[in-house]
C-alpha cells in the first residue's frame, strides 16, 4: 500500500469551513481495527451539507468527508475480518467526526463494517448506499407493522431523489403498487421505468395539512419532513403507516394528534447511522435479494473523486435524480 494516498479534507478555521484536495499518509489515518483501500463512494444529501457547509455536519477537524465507502480490507486486527475481504460501511458518525469515504485509504472500527453480499460490486454496493440503505430500512418497517401489496397504495416522496429511487425501485419488486411524488414533472418517465404507477406533482403536499385528509394511502416512505410530511400522515388510511427517513422540505411537523388517535397511524422514524449490526446485515441481504440490479444500473451517475464539489452543489439544489457513486481508487 502507498505511503501516501489521495483525499478530501475539511478544515475550519476563523473564516469559517474550507474544503481541500490534498494528498494524506498513514500517520493521517485515524483510530480503528481495519484498514481498507476504499474502490467506492457515494453522494447523500448528508454528504451535499458536509461539502457544502451548508449544514454543521462535519464536528471535528481537520476530517475527510464521505459517510459512506465500498473496499477491500487491507489489515485487520478484528476477528471478524481478515485482508481481501470486502466491506461496506455506512453510517457511525464516519464523515461526520470519524474520517470517511472520500479518500483512498480509511481506516475504522471493524464493529462498523458489514461484509458486501454476495453477487454485490463495491460499485453497486455504493449505489445502494446510506440512501438505499435507508430506503431498505424504510421497506422493512412497513413490512414488520404488516403493510402487504394488497392492502393499498404506497405513497414515496421525493422519489426521484437517493432515498426515493431506491424505495421505489424495491417496492415495485416487491409487488407493491407506488405512488411517486416528485417536484420535477420532467423525470416522470424515468420514475415510472422504477415501477411507480402514478406521478403526483409535489405542490399540494406543501401547503398546510388538515388535520385529516382523504384516506387515501396505506402506508408512505417520506423523505421530506414540514408541510409534506403532514399532509401524508393526514391521507393515510385506517391503522397504515409512515417511514420517516428524512428532512430535505423541513425538520418540523406541522399536524396533529388527530390521524395517530382517530385513524390508528404509525410513525416509524428510521434512523440509518447507528442502527445495530443485526439490522444492517439483514437490510443488506434482503437487498441483494430483492434489488433489481440493471434497474439500479439505470439510476447510478458515476463520477470521479475531482468532480465531487460540482455534484455536491448539484444535490443541494435538488437537481440530482437517482445514485451517484464516486470512484475513488
Amino acid at each position: 500500500m502507498s505511503k501516501t494516498f489521495k483525499a478530501y479534507q475539511i478544515t475550519k478555521d476563523d473564516e469559517g469551513q474550507k474544503l481541500s484536495f490534498t494528498e494524506l499518509t498513514q500517520e493521517d489515518l485515524m483510530d480503528g481495527d481495519v484498514t481498507v483501500k476504499v474502490e467506492y463512494s457515494t453522494l447523500n444529501y448528508k454528504d451535499g451539507l458536509a461539502l457544502t457547509g451548508r449544514a454543521p455536519v462535519v464536528r471535528r477537524f481537520p476530517l475527510t468527508p464521505g459517510i459512506d465507502f465500498a473496499g477491500t480490507v487491507v489489515e485487520s486486527t478484528n476477528p471478524r475480518f481478515k485482508a481481501n475481504d470486502r466491506v461496506i460501511l455506512n453510517g457511525f458518525g464516519v464523515g461526520e467526526v470519524h474520517s470517511g469515504g472520500y479518500a483512498e485509504v480509511a481506516r475504522v472500527s471493524g464493529d462498523w463494517l458489514v461484509t458486501t453480499p454476495e453477487g454485490f460490486t463495491s460499485r453497486q454496493a455504493m449505489a445502494v448506499g446510506t440512501a438505499g440503505y435507508t430506503a431498505m430500512l424504510s421497506v422493512l418497517a412497513l413490512e414488520k407493522h404488516g403493510i402487504e401489496p394488497g392492502n393499498g397504495k404506497i405513497l414515496v416522496t421525493g422519489a426521484a431523489g437517493g432515498v426515493g429511487s431506491v424505495a421505489l425501485l424495491l417496492l415495485s419488486k416487491l409487488g407493491y403498487q407506488v405512488t411517486a411524488v416528485t417536484g420535477r414533472p420532467q423525470e416522470e418517465d424515468y420514475l415510472r421505468s422504477l415501477g411507480a404507477s402514478e406521478v403526483l406533482d409535489r405542490q399540494p403536499f406543501s401547503e398546510k395539512a388538515r388535520p385529516l385528509g382523504k384516506e387515501l394511502w396505506a402506508a408512505a416512505v417520506d423523505v421530506a419532513g414540514g408541510n409534506t410530511l403532514a399532509n401524508v400522515i393526514s391521507q393515510i388510511r385506517y391503522a397504515g403507516a409512515v417511514a420517516v427517513c428524512g428532512l430535505a422540505d423541513s425538520m418540523s411537523l406541522p399536524t396533529s394528534v388527530a390521524p395517530f388517535i382517530l385513524r390508528g397511524v404509525s410513525l416509524y422514524g428510521i434512523d440509518s447511522v447507528m442502527a445495530s449490526l443485526e439490522v444492517r446485515e439483514e437490510a443488506w441481504q434482503r437487498m441483494a435479494a430483492d434489488l433489481d440490479l440493471e434497474l439500479l444500473e439505470s439510476m447510478i451517475n458515476e463520477i470521479s473523486l475531482a468532480e465531487l464539489p460540482n455534484e455536491a452543489a448539484a444535490i443541494m439544489a435538488g437537481t440530482v435524480r437517482g445514485r451517484t457513486v464516486v470512484k475513488i481508487s
